[in-house]
């Protein structure tokens, strides 16, 4: 606890931690219906998409976040609508947007003269170099997609376990899913400065796949992966600013080591109880 009250004294360490809970945060409860809906790779998906439109504010001199937000937004709402009208499997829809993401992005940076440090910072994540205008727009996702999620909790979970009954019971599923996939989209592009293009999936999956495994209810699991997210994404910061490491990369370790455990523990647990019964 004394390395996180030194830490804080530092605008940067601030602007960093609060920035990664406010991300780890909506990055679980996003999540969590992704995993449910069997769309665990459709962050990693737009996360490509993203670098396609980070490639492109870079070319055009643009922001390149915001370019990224409407690139994905677009190309999100597009697939869906593609999914549903031509009934393409959802992991090939996702496919799609990935290689198509990333082939836009190699395109322009091949034009553009090749990789440069802000777009390494980007494809990679630095928390530690977040500014004054990431945390606003950071925390101003943060304000719209957790009001959103919950006034539409009920909905969401009702066509998260079951579609064709919220279709039956008059619910707007079409309408609901698209909004769900710009509030992902708007989720991903926000965590980008956390862990980077190449590691979001990690932040929409791993705590929610661990949390999940506790057998818990819905609202339950939704608490213990923030918790389980919040607590990596500190303990990351804390441990890759004193030992010189990545901080996207010990994020992300810590998260599958709360896996590990969580899985290893689960099984002692099974073995434990069979041990009991057999006696």
């Amino acid at each position: 606890m004394e390395m996180v009250f030194d830490l804080i004294q530092y605008g940067f360490m601030q602007r960093a931690l609060i920035s990664a809970i406010a991300i780890s945060v909506i990055c679980s409860i996003v999540g969590l219906f992704l995993v449910l809906k069997r769309h665990s790779l459709f962050g990693d998906a737009l996360a490509h998409v993203a670098f396609g439109g980070i490639s492109l504010g870079l070319f055009i001199g643009v922001y390149p976040l915001w370019t990224a937000y409407i690139v994905a937004i677009l190309s999100a709402v597009g697939v869906n609508k593609l999914r549903e009208s031509t009934k393409i499997p959802p992991d090939s829809s996702i496919a799609v947007l990935l290689t198509s993401g990333l082939a836009i992005g190699v395109i322009l940076i091949s034009i553009s003269g090749g990789f440069t440090l802000n777009l390494f910072s980007l494809l990679f994540g630095n928390i530690l170099l977040v500014s004054n205008d990431d945390l606003i727009m950071i925390l101003i996702t943060d304000a719209i997609v957790i009001p959103v999620i919950y006034i539409l909790y009920k909905k969401l979970v009702l066509i998260i376990f079951d579609e064709n009954q919220a279709k039956v019971s008059g619910l707007n599923v079409t309408w609901i899913n698209t909004l769900f996939i710009i509030l992902a989209s708007i989720t991903i592009i926000a965590s980008i400065r956390l862990v980077g293009v190449l590691l979001i999936s990690s932040l929409i999956v791993i705590p929610n796949i661990t949390a999940l495994m506790l057998g818990k209810g819905f609202k339950k699991t939704i608490f213990i992966s923030c918790a389980m997210s919040v607590f990596s994404v500190v303990f990351g910061i804390v441990i890759s600013y004193y030992s010189n490491l990545v901080p996207s990369g010990t994020i992300v370790l810590t998260m599958i080591s709360m896996f590990l455990i969580t899985v290893i523990a689960k099984n002692m647990k099974i073995r434990f109880n069979k041990i009991v019964v057999t006696k």
